[in-house]
């Protein structure tokens, strides 16, 4: 791969870096009153630019009337949130104690060789940004390694050049059963933060997860496979294919909405915070598999 070097100054691609007022208050006007509304409006932005403009955090203060400070420190706060561009393939690397004894330090810098630029930095041509997290709550796969929602366990300083290839090429979709790729994760409320993990019920033959539906004025429960690569999902009543449903918690009852779309079908996505640090989102439209994976 040819040498690329990091340059943070370049322009992004998206229309909407330059966010005026009126991107940045539809956004606003999207999530005012709402918990966590300003939150959720700095999740759109971002959804549409891949990371947070200075144009645009700036009209969210003008237009919210808080200082300009408390918009940087929210931004700068929650690791979800990017201040830079960000490349279309995200490389995320555990460096964790456990990955750092089986070597992660040499895959994160086979991975900075090769791409040509440091952790936390994006490649020029915008295609990969490398990042390191401290764990990701799978200290027995390690060296643990995140490439757009794939996690591949315990990685080899020779795999890198491979899985660099694989996704510049588009990484192919899982067979969860027998791809050694598939990773289970444990979840819980974005709103009460109490387990969504359901160790009654076992989908893949691992725990399921549990939540509340309601679609066409009919309440139910959906249990989904907590195997991220598995689609695998039961329903009582069960939910027509192609029907929107609507998630809830079974503790608090909060419904389970976000800011963004599914990549697949334009539908809503539903979050789930995921134990280590991240957000599960899930295509909230019965039989399209679109899932999400973001690293925190």
């Amino acid at each position: 791969m040819t040498e690329r070097a990091s340059d943070s100054d370049r322009p992004g691609t998206c229309q909407a870096e330059e966010a005026g007022p009126r991107a940045v208050e539809e956004a606003l006007r999207k999530h005012a009153g709402a918990r966590g509304g300003l939150i959720a409006a700095l999740e759109d932005i971002q959804a549409t630019c891949g990371y947070l403009p200075e144009r645009a955090l700036r009209a969210v203060s003008r237009q919210t009337g808080r200082s300009l400070v408390d918009i940087y420190g929210i931004a700068t706060f929650y690791r979800a949130f990017s201040l830079q561009p960000r490349g279309r393939h995200v490389v995320c690397a555990c460096l964790g104690t456990a990955c750092h004894v089986r070597g992660a330090p040499r895959v994160v810098e086979e991975f900075e060789r090769q791409l040509g630029i440091r952790a936390g930095q994006t490649t020029s041509d915008r295609q990969f940004t490398l990042d390191t997290v401290n764990c990701l709550g799978a200290c027995a796969l390690g060296p643990v390694v995140v490439i757009d929602g794939h996690y591949f366990s315990k990685v080899k300083k020779s795999a890198v050049r491979q899985l660099l290839d694989r996704a510049a090429e588009g990484l192919d979709r899982m067979q969860a059963d027998a791809d050694s790729r598939a990773f289970p994760v444990d979840v819980s409320c974005p709103r009460c933060n109490r387990s969504l993990m359901d160790g009654n019920v076992a989908i893949d033959g691992r725990a399921s997860i549990r939540v509340s539906v309601c679609y066409d004025r009919q309440h139910g429960w959906l249990r989904l496979s907590s195997l991220y690569g598995s689609t695998r999902a039961a329903s009582q009543p069960e939910i027509p294919p192609g029907r929107l449903t609507r998630f809830f918690c079974p503790h608090c009852h909060a419904e389970l909405a976000g800011p963004t779309t599914c990549p697949t079908c334009e539908s809503p996505m539903v979050p789930m915070l995921v134990r280590g640090g991240g957000i599960l989102q899930v295509c909230s439209r019965r039989g399209c598999d679109g899932r999400v994976l973001d690293l925190v």
